[in-house]
């Protein structure tokens, strides 16, 4: 094969291979997504700078456009959570639940990893205001359901967090089952500055 044949196909090749990354990620960007999608990144970024009000204005407009968005619901009850207000988190996490509880798809990892989040959240919710025999219940669940994904943070994140021991749903669930079964007054249920590390769940 002639060597300037052969170079002027793999330039043409490599030309042709860029062009098609191009268009491809162009495509990504400017294709419409799931409707509420847009709005739920946002409201995921003003949760992360626990600005809850504002994330919680967020998943609303995302709700509107797509009723029952499993990130919105799941957003809203974690910055409802986040904020105190645990009635208002309990009932959306519990609406999250049963709505993903009557939608189940087998083919839907991600929807797996939302609900055992759901129910990892709501323990917790259920841990801060001390009801433990509900939130040892619920981390069972989550655990059930999918245990990868309340596994807790991984490698990187815990070298960016400087936390080498990370708090998991696996290693809370054991400590309450272990202290729920010793007599009323030798259990410590509470310990509130390893209770903080707890981190929320949103696949």
């Amino acid at each position: 094969m002639n060597p300037a044949v052969l170079q002027r196909f793999i330039k043409l090749m490599a030309i042709a291979t860029f062009v098609m990354f191009s268009f491809w990620m162009g495509w990504r960007y400017l294709a419409p997504g799931v409707p509420g999608d847009y709005e739920v990144r946002e409201g995921d970024i003003l949760l992360g700078q626990h600005k809850y009000d504002e994330a919680l204005d967020r998943f609303a407009a995302a709700l509107k456009k797509a009723p029952n968005h499993r990130g919105a619901l799941m957003g809203s009850a974690i910055a409802y959570l986040q904020s105190g207000r645990h009635a208002k988190a309990e009932a959306e996490f519990t609406h999250l639940i049963d709505y993903l509880r009557a939608h189940p798809s087998k083919d839907d990892p991600t929807g797996r990893a939302v609900l055992a989040g759901a129910y990892a959240n709501r323990g917790i919710l259920y841990d801060r205001t001390g009801r433990y025999k509900k939130a040892l219940a619920d981390y069972i669940q989550a655990l059930k359901i999918d245990e990868e994904a309340v596994s807790g943070p991984g490698i990187v994140d815990n070298i960016i967090l400087y936390n080498v021991d990370p708090s998991t749903v696996r290693k809370r669930a054991i400590y309450l089952k272990e202290q729920l079964a010793l007599p009323k007054d030798q259990r410590l249920l509470r310990v509130p500055k390893l209770d903080a590390e707890q981190r929320m769940y949103k696949p």
